[in-house]
């Protein structure tokens, strides 16, 4: 009886337990599909530019048909758009890092966001955030992303305001005028036929204009 017992207990646990394993292998599956897929329309992108990059070039550098490509990102410019939010991803992480290691945090803040002006020299971030990512998807300013970067850059300007650093005005207004700037001023560089030249004077107006939001001492 015990033992009869104990193989029921045995299956009806085999059979609870079946589909979560077998669920993982698919989820792992779909996620390396989507990491090759977006590994190779990002060599493709940095490499030949989004006009010039085929479809071939994605599927055939992941090793996939163009089947998996329509049936994860839709067409090329879900595709584009996946390589851009991977690249965002990528770059805040960089620039919590140069935030973290300021001596303060306005120092941080003011670090994070020269060190994006300056991102807009790297050749990658350049040709697919820039000016491929705009021609192709609109607007910046309105990508997904954006909602994250305000609530972000809003987040720092109220620990500054309310630490007395900066003066005491509305944080949202502001972080949206502060993202404006640096995301123009990348968008001005990138196009530019003399980067270097451009982000040096982009860096030394937004210095000069963050520099007014200054408590006077």
């Amino acid at each position: 009886m015990a033992e009869k017992m104990a193989d029921k207990i045995v299956t009806k646990m085999t059979s609870d337990t079946a589909p979560r394993s077998a669920a993982r292998p698919r989820k792992e599956m779909i996620a390396e599909t989507r990491a090759k897929l977006i590994a190779a329309a990002r060599h493709a992108f940095a490499r030949q530019g989004y006009a010039e990059a085929s479809m071939d070039d994605f599927t055939a550098g992941a090793g996939l048909t163009r089947g998996a490509l329509y049936h994860h990102f839709g067409d090329k410019k879900g595709l584009l758009m996946a390589v851009i939010m991977q690249m965002d991803a990528e770059m805040s992480d960089r620039l919590s890092e140069i935030s973290a290691r300021a001596e303060n945090p306005w120092r941080g803040f003011v670090d994070e966001c020269v060190a994006y002006i300056e991102m807009s020299l790297e050749p990658e971030i350049q040709r697919i955030m820039l000016l491929d990512g705009p021609a192709v998807l609109g607007d910046p300013s309105q990508w997904p992303n954006q909602s994250a970067c305000i609530r972000a850059t809003t987040a720092s300007l109220q620990t500054l305001i309310d630490q007395g650093t900066i003066r005491p005005i509305d944080a949202e207004a502001t972080a949206r005028l502060v993202n404006g700037a640096t995301l123009s001023a990348a968008l001005w560089i990138a196009s530019a036929e003399d980067p270097e030249a451009v982000s040096k004077k982009a860096v030394e107006a937004f210095l000069t204009l963050v520099s007014g939001l200054l408590v006077e001492r």
